[in-house]
């Protein structure tokens, strides 16, 4: 028994145990006079059922040893490899590229000329890759001898000023003395009236004297009056002819004074003309040193160089102590317009990439086009650029042209970089999946794993999915992680997405 599996201290145990329990039931049934007989009898039944237990266990251990072999046949209930997600074979449309080359060049590259000539270059302010804003001060031109100039000009402003006012104060004496002529021809023309009013008066008493003295001439001769009253009326008239011809002396007296006044008054006026004259030659000296000084501010700002556009600082052609207009045998290269260029700016910080296309394919590029630019000196590089023109003239040596493609604004790119792009040129419908569903296996192949369908052979409790490695053919990367499948794939067709990469042909898994 010990050899199979079962102890004497085990067989002991479970007599022990029956023969307690049925002494137990005996003493609670039957009286104690009666143990005696029935000791033997329960002895006996004990032993019989613990050979008939051990019988049973050895034969239990022997069965099972003996189906051992047949139960590693059936795969036990083990759960799947592990858990995935899954996705969709899905139709995308699908853009073929040329791949060309080129350098990184300003899109417009903006001048920056000194706007005064002749002048020390005092201070630069800025530096080659700085960022400035339009009308950032970038360099400061020495300007002490146009301050000094300014300075001269407004004391000629001013002296010109106070000749103004003296001459403005002549005026007033000039046209003061031209009221007064003006109020003694007044006067004179009033004592002409006067008198040909006086000579009128007189001429009437003439007239009536020379009558009297007619009348009484015939009453003498007649005899009708004395000779003493005629003499009295020719007295009369004698005096009243006297009265005519003192008037009429006074009245040519009075036109002569008109006279005088009016001759006063134009010598006056004259005068006046000549005052303002003076006024407005002043005034014009003071307005032309104005216009000076004015000239000279202009000058003065146009000492401070500042940036016409915002943008990048491309170049620095110049450096303290250089004079504007006057380029150093080594710039000859940068005079533009006659002027000596000091700065150059990338505006706005636009860049663009310039490719070289062989003639024979510009047919496949559009204006317009999507274009992917990477840089083998940095391979996170990565943007999206758009064909913006196609140059009309090709190259006759090389057979080329420059394709001029847009970039978005970057610190990444520097002008003069060499960098690679690939032309979006025509569009079609594919299928694509995520780039983390592919994998390459060791012999070069690219696989994905396709849901071959459920797995219920462990029974309705654990219902799982096979996975089956299907060879697949990639192409394009596309936007937002995914890439073409050029054959190998249908539209719908369930594929592994995470988890692709921890799993095998045949493998179960669950899915998320």
């Amino acid at each position: 028994m010990a050899e199979e599996g079962f102890s004497d201290l085990e067989v002991q145990d479970s007599l022990s145990a029956v023969d307690n329990t049925e002494v137990e039931e005996t003493e609670a049934e039957e009286p104690k006079q009666r143990r005696g007989w029935l000791t033997p009898l329960l002895l006996g039944l004990g032993l019989g059922i613990a050979i008939a237990i051990g019988t049973i266990r050895i034969l239990d251990q022997r069965s099972t040893a003996q189906k051992a072999p047949e139960a590693s046949k059936i795969a036990p209930s083990i759960p799947p490899a592990m858990t995935v997600t899954t996705t969709s074979v899905q139709a995308a449309s699908i853009s073929r590229s040329l791949n060309v080359s080129g350098t990184i060049a300003a899109r417009d590259l903006t001048p920056v000329l000194p706007q005064a000539s002749g002048l020390q270059v005092k201070q630069v302010l800025v530096k080659v890759g700085n960022s400035v804003k339009a009308g950032q001060v970038m360099a400061v031109l020495d300007n002490s001898l146009l301050q000094d100039q300014i300075r001269q000009a407004r004391a000629d402003v001013e002296s010109k000023q106070a000749d103004v006012s003296s001459k403005q104060a002549d005026l007033v004496s000039k046209q003061a003395g031209l009221t007064s002529s003006q109020a003694a021809l007044a006067a004179s023309q009033a004592v002409v009236q006067q008198r040909q009013a006086d000579l009128a008066q007189a001429k009437a008493r003439l007239v009536d004297a020379q009558r009297n003295f007619r009348r009484n001439q015939e009453l003498f001769a007649q005899g009708a009056i004395s000779r003493q009253v005629l003499d009295t009326n020719e007295t009369n008239f004698a005096t009243a002819r006297e009265a005519v011809q003192q008037e009429e002396a006074n009245i040519r007296s009075a036109q002569a004074n008109v006279e005088s006044a009016r001759a006063n008054i134009g010598i006056a006026q004259a005068s006046v003309r000549i005052a303002e004259a003076g006024i407005n030659s002043a005034q014009a000296s003071v307005k032309s040193n104005n216009a000076k000084v004015e000239q000279l501010k202009t000058q003065l700002g146009q000492t401070v160089v500042r940036a016409p556009v915002s943008g990048i600082v491309a170049e620095q052609l110049t450096r303290v102590g250089d004079v504007t207009g006057v380029p150093p045998q080594t710039q000859v290269a940068t005079v533009v317009g006659g002027s000596q260029k000091l700065f150059s700016i990338i505006q706005d910080g636009q860049l663009e990439l310039q490719a070289l296309v062989p003639e024979n394919q510009l047919g496949q590029i559009k204006v317009g086009a999507s274009v992917q630019v990477t840089s083998a000196r940095d391979n996170n590089l990565r943007l999206q650029g758009t064909v913006r023109d196609i140059e009309a003239i090709v190259n006759q040596q090389r057979r080329e042209a420059t394709v001029k493609i847009d970039l978005p604004s970057t610190s990444l790119l520097k002008p003069g970089m060499f960098a690679s792009a690939a032309i979006a040129t025509t569009t079609q419908t594919g299928v694509a999946v995520p780039q983390k569903a592919v994998q390459s296996q060791s012999d070069g192949n690219t696989v994905v794993f396709m849901l071959s369908g459920e797995d219920t052979a462990n029974g309705a409790s654990a219902k799982v999915d096979k996975v089956k490695m299907q060879k697949v053919e990639v192409g394009e990367i596309l936007n937002g992680d995914r890439i073409e499948i050029e054959s190998g794939l249908r539209v719908g067709d369930r594929i592994v997405v995470d988890g692709a990469g921890y799993i095998k042909d045949g493998d179960t898994v669950r899915v998320k």
